[in-house]
Parts: C-alpha cells; sequence; structure tokens
C-alpha cells in the first residue's frame, strides 16, 4: 500500500479500538481518541523506515534518510542471517524486519517504557514524531506543497497542545494504566496496532509480507503472508485508492461515532 492508505487505516483502526472499548463499558476520553487515532496513523507509516523512498525516509530530512539506510542494511543483514533454504535472495532488506510482528511489539514497548522513563519529554517527542509523519499521510497533498520545517512546527505545536490537554485531569493521562508512573504507558498500543495495520495492508498486496517472522512454515522463514494471489493488488492501483481508502473512511467515522457514544 501506499502512504495514505496505511495512515487512513492505522486511523481507522484505532477508532474501531475506541468503539470497541466503549462498548465493553471503558469509553475512552476524546483526547485519547483523537490523539491514538493520530499516532496509529503516523505508526502505519513507520515501518517503511526500510525503504529509501519511502515518505518515512523523507519526513526529517537528513536524520530519517540516515536512518533509513541504517534500518535498511540491518534488515538485510537479520534477513541473510536467519533465511532458510526456500527463502529467495535478495539485494536490500525491504519488507523484511520492519514489516514483523516482533518489530511492532518492539517499538511499541520501547515507545512505552520512553513514555514512563523520559516523563513529559519521551511523550512530547513521540507525539512529535507521530504527529510529522500522521500529516505526512492523511494530508499528504499540503504536506507535499509545503516546506518539511512548517510540517515540523505543526506537529511540535500540535504535541505540545496535545500533551497539554491529556495531562488534566479526567482527559486520559491513565486511561489504561493507573499506577503512580505509568499514566502514558498507553502509548505504546497504537504504536503496535499502527506497525501491524501497515503489515496486514501489505500482505494484501502481490508482494505479501512476513508478519509472522521467525516462525517458520515449511521451508520458509520469511513466509510472505497474504490472500489467494488472485485477491491481491498492486500498491497504487485503483483497488487501493477507489475501494480501501473510502472503506477505511467509513469505518474510520462509525467507529470514531461509537467511540463517542453517537451512535
Amino acid at each position: 500500500m501506499m502512504g495514505p492508505a496505511h495512515s487512513l487505516s492505522g486511523a481507522a483502526a484505532w477508532l474501531g479500538v475506541g468503539a470497541a472499548a466503549a462498548a465493553a463499558g471503558h469509553t475512552m476520553p476524546w483526547p485519547v481518541l483523537v490523539v491514538g487515532a493520530l499516532i496509529t496513523a503516523g505508526a502505519a507509516l513507520a515501518p517503511d523506515l526500510d525503504h529509501k523512498a519511502a515518505t518515512i525516509s523523507r519526513a526529517f530530512g537528513p536524520v530519517s534518510k540516515t536512518l533509513c539506510e541504517i534500518v535498511d542494511k540491518l534488515s538485510f543483514a537479520v534477513y541473510k542471517a536467519t533465511r532458510k533454504p526456500g527463502d529467495p535472495r535478495r539485494t536490500g532488506g525491504h519488507r523484511t524486519l520492519t514489516h514483523t510482528w516482533l518489530w511492532a511489539v518492539l517499538i511499541g514497548g520501547g515507545a512505552s517504557l520512553l513514555a514512563i522513563t523520559a516523563g513529559r519529554w519521551g511523550v512530547l517527542a513521540i507525539l512529535f514524531v507521530h504527529l510529522v509523519l500522521a500529516v505526512e499521510g492523511l494530508l499528504w497533498r499540503a504536506a507535499r506543497v509545503s516546506s518539511d520545517v512548517l510540517v515540523w512546527l505543526l506537529g511540535a505545536t500540535s504535541a505540545w497542545m496535545l500533551a497539554g490537554i491529556l495531562d488534566q485531569p479526567g482527559n486520559g493521562a491513565d486511561w489504561l494504566f493507573t499506577a503512580p508512573g505509568q499514566e502514558y504507558l498507553w502509548l505504546g498500543l497504537p504504536i503496535v496496532l499502527g506497525a501491524l495495520v501497515h503489515d496486514i495492508g501489505d500482505a494484501l498486496t502481490v508482494s505479501g509480507c512476513p508478519i509472522l517472522w521467525p516462525i517458520p512454515l515449511g521451508r520458509k522463514r520469511w513466509y510472505p503472508i497474504g490472500p489467494p494471489k488472485a485477491m491481491r493488488f498492486r500498491a497504487g492501483s485503483w483497488v487501493e485508492l477507489k475501494v480501501l481508502m473510502p472503506v477505511f473512511m467509513l469505518l474510520g467515522g462509525v467507529g470514531g461515532a461509537s467511540a463517542l457514544n453517537l451512535i
């Protein structure tokens, strides 16, 4: 999938979680619903950090470009070190390590650890990175014609404002974890969800996605999970643009309304 579809599917997934939480009697405060949807929309772009042409590789200038090169080499090294006889030879690391459930869990867990150990600055860093990515994904047309600095300023000011709103009593800092010092532990959840939604989206395309690594399947450890080939599509095709993206918007709208108990 392309960036906009990934971000839309990520936001829709978190709004669906909000609807499920409301149905279970644990309604999210609206700031948690909004912040979680934005984080998930941004996190749904993050697995493509192994691709130099991806949105995330351009989002933070030289910093993200350099990180992209490092992650690509790391992913390729892990692939070569763990491949089984049935896995094909590769020349790069795209759609390998960062497109697995294990990577999603590690990144989400790392974000939660940062949030509870680094305090407010850790929370602000998590919000800033994912809000910039959310702008790049959800408002990609506007982001393409704007300067990077403007997008970064928007991400920074939005992160500061949303963190202040969440800090207010009853607004959701302790929505899921109430123990002292664990108020923002939940921030890792939308990051895990965003990464997994990205992987599922890529699994629908012609190349599939090795979500289950390192669990081996037959002679392959990097088995490209996906539906039957007749049901797959190419990234950026009309199926993605004309069918899936409208469906994601519709599901997100219904999920958000349900999460706020409007329907």
